[in-house]
């Protein structure tokens, strides 16, 4: 038996004999042009083709797959059509007289280097995506259009490099059991693509897999990122018993959709989709969640390399309170700074940026770039059930100046015959020790609160979230963590204001019953936890544990 271990990227259990994917090599040409005209017409022509295969993917995506999936290929076709991409591309052709398959791969590969570099997990990730359509119109431009894939009679569990999003969509299906790849990211479109069909997926196995493994039977968690080659009967009866327990639950929550997120004694809770783009709106349907909680306006920033427009910024907000359909929408502003820095903001080098200029002190520090977010906001506002989150605020009197700058954009756009709606709700992320206190006070301003339980637990006990070699001093179950989240809660209570939380503790099923004991009113999860969310709070008596949970908490002595 050979164990290789990975990273889980999507969860299930896969058994099946080991194949490599077949992908033809590609040797690009590079060649002096005398006519930059032709050449420029040339890319022209192959850019259209491989925006209509493009197009012809997503409607097979979202066959196979649904909306989610589709989703991605119609992003590829707009970063196909992307004008700084195409700018570049153009004035290549025009100044270094070079053929436009060199230039396309040169252009590509200054693009991926410039996404490869961003803090941003999923900025990162996006390289993939612009070698993905690259490679498609370099593809086309050599006239290449040879088969790969899966030349084998049974389903098998497919190793690659990596798999971009293409090469994943046009796969048959019914003959993939699972995927295993060197490199990749979780972040990455094909790890998407691959959670969005249920596929179980294992990423960053480097070179632990050899060619000679081919042929044999593999088993694969992709919950745990283990690959098993030639299990022992042992690990493959538990193997195989793990997997129809996944399939069972599978069974059981899809069984779930439409239901209420309610306790057994009748507690309700609101259960919110954590989204971090525009891309992610259809994962948030498939999987029943009751609106959004944390839409991360910052992928905005992140993705260009200019301040977004106005324009802009209103067609993401506006598509995205459109897709939902009257569900409540919470838009967080501006929240870059600490470990998400974005160069063109040209921010002065911090010791401690987790505790310098950052989130909302940057919108009050640059009411311009504020003002522009906030008029983008109010004109989506129309189209939708909007709500506007401040983070990373620490006093009465930022929360006040926001507020101003909320009616004066509103001033502004009834003047000038704008629409927009008038009851967009206004609330506070309480992320600092700082707002947890001053919680009865910030409750009388706003509209809700929602918890950031990352941060509030990074600052409350001075261990930075960044650092992995903390280990157990960054617990977010802490008591005093656990205190101020209560403290919030009651003071929201008081006031007749709901509280919700967004931070990746509200998916922590071992908490599901202390949220419901404290008051929480709404948890905001990944799509994808959902549903098992949903399943956790009807299986619980709230009232029943609520006495126990407040006494250990109230008594808790670590």
């Amino acid at each position: 038996m050979i164990l290789v271990q990975g990273k889980g990227v999507s969860n299930g259990v896969g058994v099946g004999p080991l194949y490599y994917y077949r992908r033809k090599s590609h040797s690009i040409v590079r060649s002096s042009i005398t006519d930059p005209e032709a050449e420029w017409a040339r890319f022209k022509a192959a850019q259209a083709t491989a925006i209509e295969q493009l197009g012809d993917l997503a409607e097979k995506a979202r066959a196979d797959a649904g909306d989610e999936a589709a989703l991605l290929f119609e992003t590829h076709q707009m970063l196909a059509e992307d004008m700084d991409f195409e700018d570049a591309i153009k004035d290549q052709i025009f100044e270094e007289k070079l053929n436009s398959e060199a230039v396309v791969t040169d252009v590509a590969a200054q693009f991926a280097e410039m996404f490869a570099s961003m803090d941003d997990a999923y900025m990162q990730a996006r390289a993939a995506d612009v070698k993905d359509v690259s490679g498609r119109i370099i593809k086309i431009l050599s006239g290449d259009d040879g088969d790969e894939g899966i030349a084998s009679d049974v389903p098998v569990i497919l190793a690659a490099d990596d798999l971009a999003p293409s090469e994943t969509v046009q796969m048959d299906k019914s003959k993939i059991l699972g995927f295993v790849t060197a490199g990749g990211s979780g972040s990455s479109h094909t790890a998407i693509l691959a959670r969005t069909m249920g596929i179980p997926a294992i990423i960053g196995v480097g070179d632990a897999l050899k060619p000679e493994y081919e042929g044999r039977e593999v088993i694969v968690d992709g919950g745990t990122g283990e690959v098993v080659i030639d299990a022992d009967e042992l690990t493959r009866s538990t193997m195989m018993k793990k997997r129809e327990e996944q399939l069972r639950l599978k069974r059981l929550l899809e069984t779930l959709k439409g239901q209420e997120n309610v306790t057994k004694d009748g507690q309700k809770m609101m259960v919110y989709c954590n989204i971090g783009s525009p891309d992610d709106v259809p994962a948030v349907k498939v999987n029943d969640g009751g609106g959004i909680g944390l839409f991360r306006s910052e992928f905005l920033y992140l993705s260009v390399d200019d301040y977004p427009s106005e324009d802009m910024q209103f067609e993401a907000y506006r598509n995205v309170l459109s897709a939902m359909e009257g569900k409540r929408v919470i838009i967080r502003t501006l929240d870059i700074g600490a470990d998400k820095q974005v160069d063109y903001f040209q921010m002065e080098k911090e010791e401690n940026p987790a505790m310098g200029l950052r989130a909302l002190r940057i919108c009050l520090t640059r009411p311009e770039v504020f003002r522009t977010q906030l008029r983008a906001l109010y004109r989506a506002s129309a189209y939708g059930k909007l709500a506007i989150m401040f983070p990373m605020v620490t006093s009465v009197w930022e929360v006040r100046e926001c507020k101003r700058a909320c009616k004066a954009v509103m001033n502004e756009l009834a003047a000038e015959g704008i629409p927009y709606a008038d009851n967009v709700e206004l609330g506070v992320m309480i992320e600092t020790p700082a707002a947890a206190f001053m919680s009865d006070r910030l409750a009388q301003e706003v509209d809700f609160f929602s918890v950031g339980t990352n941060d509030l637990t990074q600052y409350t006990l001075a261990c930075d979230r960044q650092c992995n070699n903390l280990g157990k001093f960054y617990d977010p179950h802490h008591p005093a963590v656990l205190r101020a989240i209560k403290m919030a809660a009651d003071n929201a209570h008081k006031y007749g204001k709901w509280i919700g939380i967004c931070g990746e503790l509200g998916a922590d099923l071992e908490m599901t019953e202390t949220f419901l004991a404290i008051g929480i009113d709404e948890l905001s999860v990944s799509p994808s936890a959902v549903l098992p969310l949903r399943n956790a709070i009807r299986m619980i008596d709230a009232g029943a544990v609520r006495p126990g949970i407040l006494a250990k908490l109230e008594g808790s002595v670590e």
